[in-house]
């Protein structure tokens, strides 16, 4: 399973996100994307977003904290 998460250190949902994924023994590649703007590019490709937490799991991609879709992206 291919999990990431792009972030920014000032951002509380990108922790919750993290924490919720830590619970659950998820493994996950997070991207800092407020210093990595080659992250921020895909980001914004796979999302059309901006905002921040964005998680991708295995293609499916979720903006935000959303524990009902992350569950479905999981299973």
């Amino acid at each position: 399973m291919a999990v990431s998460v792009y972030t920014t250190p000032s951002c509380s949902y990108c922790h919750k996100v993290k924490d919720w994924l830590k619970a659950r023994n998820i493994r996950f590649n997070e991207y800092n994307v407020a210093s990595d703007p080659r992250r921020t590019e895909e980001m914004v490709r796979k999302s059309g977003q901006m905002g921040v937490p964005v998680t991708d799991i295995n293609g499916r991609v979720i903006v935000g904290f959303n524990t009902g879709e992350l569950e479905r992206a999981l299973r």
